[in-house]
């Protein structure tokens, strides 16, 4: 039977496998394949959108909501809600992972300094992109070469 806590380790089994793709194998044809295309982080959005809504129609938390801390601590009090907000963090969170090695890569910035970054997204979300996004500035990309007619 699934629930809550045995979908919480499989989402987390799944995104810790694409992070560890993206640290130690990013220009592996797998990890391309699998993480750099955004197919991880996309299952991970079509898992959010199951969850929020089997949530929304079979669990409503009374009080819940957006319109307040209250209302939104209300929600989470909800053990499926709980979940489709930690699969919503692992699909940012991987997006944006997958984002910083694509962009890595076309500016040619070495993978060794991409891995605090990684680390940091991974962990705290917000400041990896903050990091990633202060360090990128320096490797610029090259010139886009003109079409031929």
């Amino acid at each position: 039977m699934l629930t809550p806590d045995s979908l919480f380790q499989v989402a987390n089994q799944v995104a810790f496998w694409g992070w560890v793709l993206l640290l130690v194998a990013p220009r592996w044809r797998g990890t391309r394949a699998v993480v750099l295309s955004g197919a991880l982080p996309l299952l991970l959005a079509a898992t959010y959108v199951v969850l929020i809504g089997y949530q929304t129609l079979a669990h409503p938390a009374p009080g819940a909501g957006f319109g307040s801390l209250a209302q939104v601590a209300a929600l989470f009090r909800e053990p499926w809600s709980l979940l489709a907000g930690w699969v919503h963090y692992l699909c940012f969170d991987m997006a944006v992972g997958a984002w910083e090695a694509r962009d890595a890569h076309r500016r040619g910035m070495p993978h060794l300094v991409l891995i605090p970054c990684l680390a940091a997204t991974f962990m705290l979300g917000p400041l990896g992109l903050l990091l990633y996004c202060g360090l990128r500035r320096r490797w610029q990309l090259a010139p886009a070469m003109p079409a031929h007619a």
